[in-house]
């Protein structure tokens, strides 16, 4: 094997030894240093180029862009910026086979980088839609010689079906009227191209071909107004009264009783005339929003608690209210429907979370009884296929990290256990209350209990008993405290829970710093 100086030596090799297209993949995995990105390198640009010397397209090139584009060694926003660059359209072969690698991915583009990742792709989708334009008007022009009509219709019937195919998707639209904001001179190409179609219209003899044409010169022309367009139904799917209610809930009151935050929302709701799915989204929304946006530490555990446990009991009290309306669990899978398109905010949520944050919120709902088992399968099944490519944290960042929502979730039964525990006879069964004790002062658990405690309610008996318990030890004399440290040996001394101990003070410190039980338990 020679030693390759470039990526253009590299393909001419690949060229003359014939290789299969994976045996190409491997090997300029090989040739070049391990990281190296084939965007930077501009591997389609390179591979197209090389392709289209000839009079025809090079099909074992054309094979390994192909192949790159399928495993995702290169980008889409870099194969359309290729595509793009190619204006001879004299050969029609070329042509062809430019269209047929669009066919590819046009209908499923998409970006999951940095910010200026993606809107590359939206100015490369630009540049294709610019491309496609004067395609289509260089065949228009051709069909008024009677020599070439033939093929020109041909040709300009494959450049038309592509173009509709990609103006037919309103997330494609949406793309390129971002490029439009972003690079507002370069829409004057656009509208140069147009021009230049729409005076070749009347050279087609085809009344099909006129119309998609036409159909597609006007999608174009309603890109600048897409906004103004959807600008109603914006102000109808979007409603920050909930999202601000429901934000200001869990950062300033996640101890307070969900009651309250019910008749809120159905005050806000009845006035809004919100319909019960987009209420609940909106609720779900404001969620991950907070989740994503609260920092580290015991705030990040005080959102995840309010998000995976207080809102799915808040949503059993709103069911209550909205017994008139239809089926509230099949409002309720609506609003999840809605949720599963916004995937960047999942997939975020996910990343802060290092888990399927939506397959947990799933379960608790089915488990409260908020929706039925096929539906929550359903919607877990539509995640994970949507998750297959969402970016993740790399395995040795997170191969350490226990997901809060999950321990969040396993921490609310552990407070039930505990409480009942504290209600038992500690002079005559001191055992459990150790063994609780000494859970609770290990790693975290502490403010993971707290957590769960405060967003079910609980907190408030929670500290109420701890108080009990510390009026209860400051009755034990000294030779009974002795004896309680002695009897359990196995444990260490600092367990016993004489006044004094340092880690039971940490304990009822920490549950003062709830600012529920305050001068109380210092008496």
């Amino acid at each position: 094997m020679m030693k390759v100086v470039n990526l253009k030596q590299a393909i001419l090799q690949a060229w003359k030894e014939r290789w299969s297209d994976y045996q190409w993949a491997i090997n300029m995995k090989k040739f070049f240093p391990k990281g190296t990105t084939w965007d930077i390198l501009n591997l389609a640009e390179a591979l197209l180029e090389q392709a289209m010397i000839g009079p025809s397209p090079n099909p074992l090139l054309l094979s390994y862009l192909k192949y790159a584009i399928s495993s995702q060694m290169v980008s889409y926003s870099t194969v359309l910026m290729a595509i793009s660059k190619f204006d001879d359209f004299s050969r029609d072969l070329c042509i062809q086979s430019l269209l047929e690698i669009m066919d590819m991915f046009c209908d499923q583009l998409s970006c999951r980088g940095k910010a200026e990742e993606c809107i590359g792709l939206c100015r490369a989708l630009m540049s294709a839609l610019i491309w496609m334009l004067r395609c289509a008007a260089s065949y228009a022009e051709k069909m008024k010689e009677p020599l070439e009509q033939g093929v020109a219709e041909s040709q300009l019937e494959m450049c038309l079906e592509r173009l509709a195919k990609v103006l037919a998707s309103t997330k494609n639209r949406a793309l390129i009227h971002i490029a439009k904001l972003e690079e507002t001179p370069s829409w004057g190409a656009v509208e140069q191209s147009l021009a230049k179609l729409g005076d070749s219209l009347g050279h087609i003899g085809n009344s099909m071909l006129r119309n998609q044409a036409e159909e597609c010169i006007g999608l174009v022309k309603s890109i600048p107004t897409m906004l103004s367009v959807h600008s109603e139904q914006l102000n109808k799917t979007g409603f920050p009264t909930v999202h601000a209610v429901v934000l200001l809930e869990g950062t300033m009151n996640l101890t307070g009783e969900p009651q309250p935050l019910v008749e809120q929302l159905m005050m806000v709701k009845r006035m809004q005339r919100i319909p019960s799915s987009l209420f609940i989204l909106e609720i779900w929304k404001a969620c991950f929003v907070g989740l994503i946006e609260s920092p580290e530490g015991t705030e990040e555990l005080k959102w995840t608690a309010f998000t995976f446990l207080k809102i799915p009991q808040v949503l059993v009290k709103l069911k209550k209210y909205m017994q008139g309306e239809k089926d509230f669990s099949e409002d309720v899978n609506c609003a999840f429907e809605f949720l599963l398109k916004l995937t960047p905010l999942l997939d975020k949520a996910d990343q802060r979370c290092n888990c399927d944050c939506i397959n947990f919120l799933l379960q608790e709902c089915s488990k409260q009884g908020l929706l039925s088992e096929a539906n929550m399968n359903n919607l877990v099944a539509k995640r994970a296929a949507d998750r297959e490519h969402a970016p993740r944290l790399k395995s040795a960042e997170n191969a350490n990290i226990q997901p809060n929502p999950g321990l969040i979730l396993r921490a609310e039964p552990t407070v039930t256990n505990i409480l009942k525990t504290m209600d038992s006879d500690h002079s005559k069964s001191p055992e459990g209350l150790l063994g609780v004790l000494g859970h609770m002062l290990s790693g975290k658990s502490l403010d993971l209990l707290l957590a769960a405690a405060a967003a079910t309610g609980k907190l408030k008996s929670f500290a109420q008993k701890f108080i009990k318990l510390n009026e209860f030890t400051k009755q034990i004399n000294v030779e009974g405290c002795e004896f309680f440290s002695s009897s359990f040996s196995p444990q260490p001394r600092g367990w016993c829970c004489c006044p004094g101990t340092p880690d039971f003070q940490g304990l009822t410190s920490k549950l003062c710093g709830a600012g529920l039980v305050g001068g109380h338990s210092r008496k």
